[in-house]
């Protein structure tokens, strides 16, 4: 750093800025002792580059849910209205309106309005495009879900970094972003990914307290996995002057229904429904009436509760097995677990080995330190010894290196 600011003849400090914006935007990444590399993809694109999975191995990569705990559409599809929405319709379906803004005040969030997108990224996307401008900074967390960065990015916006444990970001490394001129946050309040993390009451009422410290801050809760979470909800959007909680049915009905909803402050509304009337207009009603009817489908509920259970029994599983290794797995929802390791590569190699694929966690973290990022939504529970044992040693193996 001092030799490249010496050769540029600026400052270390501006140096360190250069480093930190680029590592920001997906340009660069800390690579533990192996130092700082250039990324080989495209900046734009982390989201979009999965590994294909070489036949005869068991797809733990894959943030899919698993197919057979989706409810079936046959019945919904059978009953679709029979006339076509036309121009200058209303925009969203008003069953669906009001099932929404009861689901979000049952849990604190007070939705005076209801707007419709098409999916959670969707709708954090025009929230953002209506509250910041380009070469803001947006405190967003670390590890992190790619297509959040790959969004900033896009818009030209700066992620600032906030490091997380099993609870969500920490509440004095919130404070610093903050302080660092972050004017906007993205958080996860459960089924983070790639890491599990859940706001429980202490950390909700602590980054609570740091966000009323600065009320201009806007703030976006993804709660995309709220109907198969399998923990309470805990925003921190309560009593904010801007604010904006989208849930998706991806999840739990299927990606390709591409229908979630959100409220949020007056303001971010009426700029919301603005900006999507001049683009796509409205969200199908042909999708919004698939995802009321299967909401409200005799059983629904059931298969839902269903789900969760299995999908917290596989991610107890793995979970169990790597402390029985004596490694240390956090988070308490959704459908992936982040496991640290020392090598990435090794890691990832052993596991391909003993035929399992699993995400380096290179693509996630932006400051955070190394790991890997393991599915759990199909995950068969008897696979999970296998899999911690195979990462346990291959540790010990990077531990034995490292030391001779």
């Amino acid at each position: 750093m001092r030799a490249l600011a010496a050769g540029l003849v600026v400052s270390p400090g501006t140096a360190a800025a250069a480093y930190r914006a680029l590592q920001a935007r997906g340009v660069i990444a800390s690579d533990g002792r192996r130092g700082t590399i250039v990324r080989h993809a495209p900046t734009v694109v982390r989201s979009m580059a999965r590994a294909e999975v070489p036949p005869g191995l068991r797809d733990l990569i894959d943030g899919n849910p698993d197919r057979t705990l989706l409810p079936p559409l046959s019945s919904a599809l059978d009953r679709l209205p029979r006339d076509t929405m036309m121009y200058g319709g209303r925009a969203l379906d008003a069953e669906l309106e009001t099932l929404a803004s009861a689901s979000l005040r049952a849990d604190g969030v007070r939705a005076h309005e209801i707007v419709m997108a098409n999916g959670a990224l969707d709708a954090i996307e025009r929230a953002l495009g209506v509250q910041v401008r380009p070469g803001d900074r947006v405190a967003v967390e670390d590890p992190v879900y790619p297509p959040h960065l790959d969004l900033l990015g896009a818009m030209g916006l700066i992620a600032e970094p906030v490091a997380i444990d099993r609870f969500g970001m920490r509440p004095e490394l919130l404070a610093r972003a903050l302080q660092r001129g972050a004017c906007a946050i993205i958080a996860t309040p459960r089924a983070q990914n790639p890491t599990g993390a859940a706001f429980d009451h202490e950390r909700q009422a602590a980054l609570r307290a740091i966000l009323d410290e600065h009320p201009q801050v806007f703030v976006i809760e993804d709660d995309h996995a709220w109907l198969v979470a399998g923990v309470a909800y805990r925003t921190l959007c309560k009593a904010r002057e801007r604010w904006f909680v989208v849930r998706s049915f991806s999840k739990a009905f299927g990606p390709d229904l591409r229908v979630a909803f959100a409220s949020g402050d007056a303001t971010t509304i009426s700029r919301f429904r603005g900006r999507q009337q001049l683009g796509a207009g409205w969200v199908s009603h042909i999708s919004q009436s698939i995802a009321r009817m299967l909401w409200v489908e005799p059983g629904t509920e059931r298969l839902i509760e269903h789900a969760s259970r299995l999908y917290a029994q596989r991610r107890s599983a793995l979970v169990g097995a790597f402390a029985a290794e004596g490694i240390v797995v956090g988070g308490a929802s959704g459908f992936a677990c982040w496991v640290p390791v020392s090598d990435e590569a090794r890691a990832v190699v052993a596991l391909r080995d003993a035929g399992f694929a699993v995400a380096p966690g290179q693509r996630f973290r932006i400051h955070a330190p190394p790991g890997i990022r393991i599915s759990i939504a199909r995950l068969d529970v008897d696979d999970a010894p296998a899999i911690a044992r195979t990462v346990a040693a291959s540790e010990r193996a990077t531990a034995s290196t490292r030391s001779t």
